[in-house]
């Protein structure tokens, strides 16, 4: 037998016919149960109460299920009041003691109707992965209680004992806590983020600890993790550009309390140097929160500081990488310092602002030695932070520029494309990469950057090109403005246009996706291509379906910066299995507007795909690696058969 030597390995987990044979029962039942749910999100942004309640709300689906089960047996205001205890427990029950106490009897029924919804999303997995994820300290009761069916007469008794002791020796909120995160565990099993975690949102670092303690998750990059991933690794433009945009947020607190960053030097470098500052231009944007004017102040003058430094790093990094192509934006040099003007393909336009005491004419790109000094310290924080290091090294670890998965193809923002449809192509060092070749090219430099963060190769250079280089699958567009944004008229809209990859328009079209999801190797019929990165307009008509059904894209603003634009808070799919749906969601409040609403948070619902008959494990990729499990196994059962290779028993 050719694979003889890999069941002899195999002999050692499973040394005779019972136990092997108890395996191949299992995996074929395994195979027939249903397909688990997934839930893709993308686009989060910092956005973490936002964030932590779509996990918590599945989306929609744990409403969904309280609507199936209990159709006529709660209102509407009823079902939500269930839904909220679901999603905030703590919450809740503690507000209902402010209201003047919890009776006996409505623990009994609250427990009883979350045995209910946790008997529905627990069946369609098996009995170990169930009590695996129970809490150790009520594993055996709940487990229990899970099940016992529904109207079985034998058990009414019991199962009314079990919750009457429960409330009597005062566990009732422990279990109810307990019964929640195990809801929203099982409600959804997998969990794709398709990209941008970081950026404009205040709290980062809070999702990337949710995420890091999440069952079962993988992540796409984004343009922006890469960012922060870059910098991480001490990239300096990249550490410049992170700052810029935290600073543009006024999103100081993740940085110096989440992730430990020392600001101070360059606050200090920024008050010194930095006194004349256009605040129109430079003040923080700050959405839904307030600072006093001292921060708005000093904020505004590291603002500046930081970005001048960027664009300086940037332009000796263009300089150094001809192959990156990006002379266009080398813009220190195009600027006349003494009539306080930049000259662009010809054409002269007025600075916003001038000042810039830093800037020596003859050498623009040059750091001072002070910004020098301020810029190595930024880099150390960054390189010495544990915090932040768990996060990136996380990133790295369970991150990928695209994925397959259940027949679709994830990845976060395009495929380089020409006019014509064809696949953008990039010559590194003489060789061409285009379509999967030059996805799977940045993934293996983005790995490479991380396990050699001081190679002479400069892989890290190539981080920043995945941030803002034309033929990024990450960022899509022709050139990045930022400079002409900060330092140029309003009016002069001309500068600021970004034009987006040909992959954006040629989207629409149904072969075009077919064509990619052929590239990757899956089916174009029935796959679909799942991408986050441009917000959808919805409020001006953009669908977020594309290709006749075949893309779809899911960032529909989450971020409270996009709201304006979009007319809504994001969108996220489900993939369960009966169908594939698309949510739009409004905007997320606050915690205390979620636990006293009265209505669904969601838009509206979509129905992107409904199977003709329901999706089994046996459907899915570990439903093809477990039948290859099971190949082997009945190969090692004949081999035990056959006498070629000996059982072992204990003893």
């Amino acid at each position: 037998m050719k694979d003889l030597k890999y069941l002899q390995l195999l002999a050692d987990q499973f040394p005779n016919i019972p136990a092997v044979s108890t395996e191949i029962i299992n995996l074929k039942a395994i195979l027939n149960l249903p397909k688990s749910t997934e839930h893709f999100l993308t686009d989060l942004h910092g956005e973490a109460e936002a964030f932590k309640y779509m996990l918590k709300t599945a989306s929609g689906v744990i409403e969904y299920k309280i609507d199936q089960i209990f159709s006529d047996s709660l209102t509407d205001t009823e079902k939500r009041e269930l839904a909220t205890l679901i999603f905030y427990p703590k919450s809740k029950m503690k507000e209902l003691h402010a209201r003047g106490g919890i009776p006996p009897e409505w623990y009994k029924e609250a427990l009883d109707y979350m045995v209910r919804i946790s008997q529905e999303v627990s069946s369609i997995y098996t009995r170990s992965k169930v009590r695996k994820a129970l809490p150790e300290e009520f594993a055996y009761i709940i487990e229990e209680l899970l099940h016992i069916k529904k109207g079985d007469p034998n058990k009414k008794d019991y199962k009314d004992q079990i919750l009457t002791t429960i409330i009597e020796i005062d566990q009732a909120e422990n279990f109810i806590i307990s019964l929640s995160e195990l809801i929203q565990s099982f409600a959804v099993d997998k969990l794709h983020i398709i990209g941008d975690i970081f950026d404009r949102g205040p709290a980062p670092d809070v999702i990337m600890n949710v995420l890091k303690n999440h069952h079962n998750v993988d992540i796409q990059w984004g343009n922006h993790d890469i960012l922060w991933m870059g910098a991480a690794l001490g990239q300096k433009s990249l550490i410049a550009t992170a700052l810029r945009i935290a600073l543009r947020y006024g999103n100081l607190e993740f940085l110096e309390e989440g992730y430990g960053i020392n600001m101070r030097p360059l606050a200090r470098f920024a008050m010194s140097n930095y006194q004349k500052v256009n605040s129109e231009i430079f003040k923080p944007k700050l959405i839904e929160r307030e600072l006093d004017q001292d921060e708005i102040n000093i904020m505004t003058q590291m603002h500046k500081a930081i970005a001048v430094i960027q664009f300086k790093l940037e332009g000796q990094l263009i300089k150094k990488r001809p192959e990156f192509k990006m002379n266009e934006a080398l813009y220190l040099e195009k600027i006349d310092y003494q009539k306080g003007i930049i000259v662009l393909n010809g054409k002269e336009y007025k600075l916003t602002d001038s000042d810039f005491p830093t800037i020596d004419p003859q050498d623009p790109y040059r750091l001072s030695s002070w910004e020098e000094e301020v810029i190595e310290q930024l880099r150390y924080s960054f390189r010495n932070n544990d915090r932040l290091k768990a996060d990136i090294r996380f990133l790295f670890n369970n991150g990928n520029m695209y994925r397959k998965y259940n027949g679709n193809l994830l990845f976060h923002g395009c495929l380089p494309m020409n006019e014509e449809g064809s696949f953008s192509a990039i010559e590194v060092e003489g060789k061409k990469y285009s379509g999967k070749n030059l996805m799977d090219f940045f993934d293996d430099v983005i790995r490479r950057s991380y396990s050699n963060p001081d190679s002479n190769h400069n892989f890290k250079d190539w981080l920043w090109y995945l941030w803002r280089g034309e033929l990024s699958p990450l960022f899509g567009k022709e050139k990045m403005t930022t400079f002409l944004r900060y330092f140029t008229e309003e009016d002069k809209s001309e500068l600021y246009l970004e034009k987006k990859n040909p992959y954006y328009q040629a989207r629409e079209k149904e072969y075009i996706c077919k064509k990619i999801l052929a590239e990757f190797g899956l089916n174009p019929e029935t796959g679909h291509i799942i991408n986050g990165h441009t917000p959808v307009a919805e409020k001006k008509g953009e669908s977020p379906i594309k290709g006749n059904g075949r893309l779809l894209v899911i960032d529909g603003g989450i971020s409270a910066a996009y709201h304006e634009k979009t007319g809504i808070a994001g969108y996220t799919l489900t993939y369960s299995n009966t169908k594939m749906r698309l949510i739009s969601h409004e905007p997320f409040i606050s915690k205390k507007n979620a636990l006293h609403k009265d209505s669904r948070d969601t838009i509206s619902a979509t129905d992107v795909l409904r199977f003709e008959k329901p999706q089994k494990i046996a459907d899915t990729d570990i439903g093809k690696k477990l039948g290859e499990d099971v190949k082997y196994l009945m190969q090692l059962l004949t081999a035990y058969q056959d006498g070629i290779i000996k059982e072992k028993y204990p003893g």
